[in-house]
């Protein structure tokens, strides 16, 4: 193997042999530790939001966000999202509504209908599958505009027929959401958007504010004020994952090309100081040309202070002994988003044990994902992918069981229940069905 540490580089990112397991195991640990007063910081403003409600949430979005609003223009009303088409430009408009589209049709083939099993003595067992009936998508804001969070959020909710879908952004000083904001959440059919944001719109989903009634489930990626938010409201509602810094792995072979590896990498690094970008190949020369790629267009990068940080301290370039062993450590780290830029991508899939979303081949860049394919980008994160699952349709559903027990099935297999009870201790259980056998068999 060559020696991948030979050359002396500006960009200070780990370019290590697969062989360094100290080097693997700290990649590997992403576990980031929260301040302690960031969580007292939350619960404060939570317990403030759960007990004066929508005066709270109004403060301390003049505090936080430097906007005055009023319980009139707290809500986005239906002029607003007109005036939002007219100042966005009609291009990217279609754009949204072609995504929108492409998100929708993905996710409806997700759905899963109700079903009933009837069996030959006459009981019966199934499921209803039924929508949650009130959800808050939270999408962050203020100056910058995530359109795409909002259409991967409230689309999904809209097929699986949730009734009211509440999309919550922080305003600008000016009191006023991004103009693309409201219109993506138009398109993705969202019933009310709410000028909030941060742990007090965590808490104005969880506990109620003002016309902002409480919902079922909160779900959308934020800062690590809104990811304790939801993290301490969960249980009072439901809650679709807690989002850690973006990720993304890419194993390679020779076939791959140094440039596109790179600004894949950078494609997730721009977003955090703290995510990950790491390249996995058996080739230590493209590992050596990719270092150099991501030098050129690191300079390039308007966010290339945070990207740089991200490659430097969260980041490496490893070198492995083949693609086997590349995917073994690419399912040990369990990544958000897993790209396999190798000759014959579809024929390494099935190795693929642990990842939010794979992107296949050297046309499928990871933003095809963020913003069009039609998969969800609310991914599992911090190695998460190894027993969670991206959002989708089922997130917004809640499954019922329905069982209706013949009398001829109770005679058969009561006595069997009578005595489960009872090695359990819970003679009442036991009891109920008894009864019926009683007087059943006196018939």
């Amino acid at each position: 193997m060559t020696d991948c540490k030979a050359e002396t580089r500006a960009l200070n990112i780990a370019l290590v042999n697969s062989s360094e397991t100290a080097v693997l195991d700290g990649l590997l640990d992403r576990a980031h530790s929260i301040d302690r007063e960031i969580i007292t910081q939350v619960e404060e403003i939570l317990q403030r939001v759960r007990e004066d409600g929508l005066d709270a949430v109004l403060a301390y979005t003049e505090r936080f966000d430097g906007a005055k609003l009023d319980e009139q223009s707290f809500r986005v009303s239906a002029e607003e999202i007109r005036e939002a088409y007219r100042k966005a430009d009609p291009e990217v408009v279609d754009i949204l509504r072609e995504a929108a589209a492409n998100i929708r049709s993905f996710h409806q083939k997700q759905l899963r209908p109700s079903w009933m099993d009837p069996r030959e003595d006459g009981s019966l067992m199934g499921q209803i599958n039924r929508p949650l009936a009130r959800v808050g998508c939270y999408v962050p804001g203020g100056t910058a505009a995530y359109p795409s969070s909002v259409l991967m959020t409230a689309v999904p909710a809209a097929v699986a027929g949730v009734k009211e879908i509440l999309v919550v952004s922080p305003p600008g000083e000016d009191g006023r959401m991004n103009p693309y904001t409201l219109v993506a959440a138009d398109l993705a059919g969202a019933t009310a958007v709410y000028k909030v944001g941060g742990a007090q719109a965590v808490g104005a989903l969880a506990y109620g504010a003002g016309p902002l009634a409480p919902v079922d489930k909160i779900v959308g990626p934020g800062n690590i004020y809104v990811t304790v938010a939801k993290k301490l409201v969960y249980g009072d509602v439901d809650i679709d994952m807690l989002a850690g810094p973006s990720e993304i792995l890419v194993v390679a072979d020779g076939s791959a090309d140094p440039d596109y590896v790179a600004a894949d990498m950078l494609s997730q690094a721009e977003h955090d100081p703290l995510a990950s970008a790491i390249l996995i190949t058996d080739r230590a020369d493209l590992a050596l040309e990719v270092r150099r790629a991501l030098d050129v267009q690191l300079g390039q990068l308007s966010r290339s202070d945070i990207a740089r940080r991200a490659l430097e301290d969260h980041s490496a370039l490893v070198v492995s002994d083949s693609i086997e062993e590349a995917l073994d450590l690419a399912n040990r780290f369990a990544p958000e988003h897993l790209e396999l830029a190798l000759e014959d991508p579809f024929s390494w899939l099935g190795r693929v044990k642990n990842a939010g979303a794979v992107f296949l081949g050297h046309y499928t860049p990871e933003p095809v994902g963020d913003y069009w394919a039609g998969p969800n980008h609310v991914l599992p994160t911090s190695g998460t992918a190894r027993f969670y699952s991206p959002l989708n349709v089922d997130t917004y559903m809640k499954k019922i069981s329905v069982v209706s027990m013949s009398r001829q099935a109770l005679l058969r297999d009561g006595e069997k229940i009578v005595r489960l009870a009872r090695t359990e201790g819970l003679d009442a259980h036991g009891e109920s069905v008894r009864l019926r056998l009683e007087k059943e068999n006196e018939k």
